[in-house]
């Protein structure tokens, strides 16, 4: 393996799971690669019914060291929020 190989990012969804979860990384050379190893390195007691790979240079997030300043758009849109709104008696509470 060579350290020269693309990062990839691994997402796998188990088996009563409905979301893919960030599994770990691996280097591979292209994404048939990298999908093959993905399932050889993270689903070995067969817990995954899918994996995702992702070159890592394709994942853009935000900073957590940002939270603020990037989510704070959203604080002043209170319409966003159930609390303005009567729930009927005939609807279930979770």
């Amino acid at each position: 393996m060579s350290s020269s190989w693309p990062l990839w990012e691994v997402f796998v969804r188990g088996k009563r799971g409905l979301n893919h979860v960030h599994v770990g990384s691996l280097h591979a050379p292209d994404a048939e690669m990298a999908l093959r190893n993905a399932r050889d390195v993270y689903t070995r007691r067969n817990e995954g019914v899918s994996i995702w790979v992702v070159p890592a240079t394709a994942i853009t997030a935000s900073s957590p060291d940002e939270k603020d300043p990037f989510f704070e758009p959203s604080g002043d849109k209170v319409y966003r929020h159930p609390t303005f709104y009567e729930i009927p008696e005939d609807v279930p509470h979770l």
